[in-house]
């Protein structure tokens, strides 16, 4: 079973607008044992959206696209269709009082007959609901392939692969399992983490595939089957996995099971009936952004503040101006004085502080650009460590975010 995805758009091309839709669909096909083999983004042209159709066709038995349904003229995905499959385009009619309500009832602006244009469908196409928006799904065969046509809104996209696609797909075709399990690494580099376990590797089941998945401060180690038998790939990878247990250990935090390291601090947080507050520096808000990214974050997350400015530190933290000017604003005593105020003004349990200097400029202290500490505050003790997280701003401010749920996520499990 081989699929893959198209994603139509100019935007795309000259880097406007990032390809996020592909990324979410691959992840998803993966989940039902269905492997992506190619990703192609082409520009709203018609002969080279016909052309990548037909060379899809001869390699794929479904080819998921994304984009040109739109109202405009540059949307032409479903004529190319058309001319693809050899089918007409004629009006829906469902399509069309869906369309007439959504203007009724959530838009603001007149409904014209570009808007109604969107209910003009291939004849052949079976339509696939659209909830949120007034292009529709549609999913079409040729010579049995699947030819699968989605609004490029990620929203609108994201509910039709999970509750029309998915299902359309399982029904159809007979796939494989893919057994995946990722162990979440923090504090050695890719080359340290492979030597440790080299022979492990080596040894491998050859049903086994691995991989090495680095990003900043932190090496996922991702084990992956396919085959027909579920439960049998499931404990070979279980198996090989507990192996790594005694040989790196020290630095595994976690296994990833499609969550984020934010997503199972949330879920210990509820456990527990524990709360968070943060207060942030040179991180600017990064850590409160991902955390309520989270669905049900209230429950847990009560709020930040984000002291980006020294007097800020001063006035809403309560931090004492002495304090910064004996130590720097970039040290671990303003840190831990962040974290522990935090936690009391805002009442939780738990408190995340991070100051330090993403530069490119010292600022209002004498520490090197990339210095930062990250404190945790816990009703037990409060600590900073220190961190060099490097020259780059944008990766300084993102390993100090990683940095901070590591810590964070093991104090949390010391209760």
């Amino acid at each position: 079973m081989q699929a893959e995805i198209i994603t139509i758009g100019d935007e795309l091309l000259i880097g406007q607008v990032i390809d996020s839709n592909s990324a979410f669909i691959a992840k998803e096909l993966n989940k039902i044992g269905v492997a992506v083999h190619q990703i192609t983004s082409v520009q709203d042209d018609h002969d080279q959206i016909l052309e990548t159709l037909t060379e899809a066709n001869d390699r794929s038995q479904i080819i998921i696209m994304t984009g040109g349904l739109g109202p405009t003229k540059d949307d032409v995905t479903k004529h190319v269709l058309c001319a693809f499959l050899e089918d007409t385009l004629v009006q829906d009619e469902a399509v069309l009082q869906y369309i007439e309500y959504l203007f009724q009832h959530y838009i603001s602006t007149p409904i014209s007959d570009l808007n109604r244009q969107q209910a003009l469908v291939p004849s052949r196409a079976q339509i696939l609901h659209n909830q949120y928006g007034t292009a529709p799904g549609l999913w079409m065969e040729r010579n049995g392939s699947s030819f699968v046509s989605l609004p490029g809104v990620p929203f609108e996209m994201k509910a039709l692969v999970k509750d029309k696609v998915l299902p359309k797909i399982v029904e159809h075709y007979e796939r494989p399992h893919i057994i995946h399990k990722t162990l979440m690494t923090y504090g050695w580099g890719e080359s340290a983490i492979a030597n440790k376990i080299e022979d492990w590797e080596d040894n491998l089941p050859s049903e086994i595939k691995f991989a090495y998945l680095p990003s900043l401060g932190r090496v996922r180690l991702r084990l992956s089957a396919k085959g027909k038998d579920k439960t049998y790939l499931q404990n070979l990878v279980n198996a090989e996995a507990k192996k790594l247990y005694p040989l790196i250990g020290e630095i595994i935090y976690g296994e990833e099971e499609d969550e984020s390291i934010e997503a199972g601090i949330g879920k210990l947080l509820i456990q527990k009936g524990m709360t968070l507050a943060t207060a942030e520096s040179f991180t600017g808000g990064r850590i409160a952004e991902q955390l309520t990214t989270i669905p049900g974050a209230s429950k847990y997350f009560k709020g930040t503040v984000v002291s980006y400015a020294t007097e800020t530190k001063i006035q809403l933290l309560g931090v004492a101006p002495e304090l910064i000017e004996k130590h720097s604003v970039v040290s671990e005593a303003v840190a831990v004085a962040m974290a522990r105020n935090v936690r009391q003004i805002i009442g939780t349990d738990f408190a995340v502080a991070t100051t330090g200097n993403a530069g490119p400029t010292k600022g209002d202290s004498q520490e090197e650009v990339g210095t930062a500490f990250i404190a945790i505050s816990s009703p037990e003790r409060t600590f900073a460590q220190k961190f060099v997280l490097g020259n780059h701003r944008e990766r300084i401010v993102q390993k100090g975010v990683n940095k901070a749920f590591e810590l964070l996520q093991k104090e949390i499990l010391n209760f």
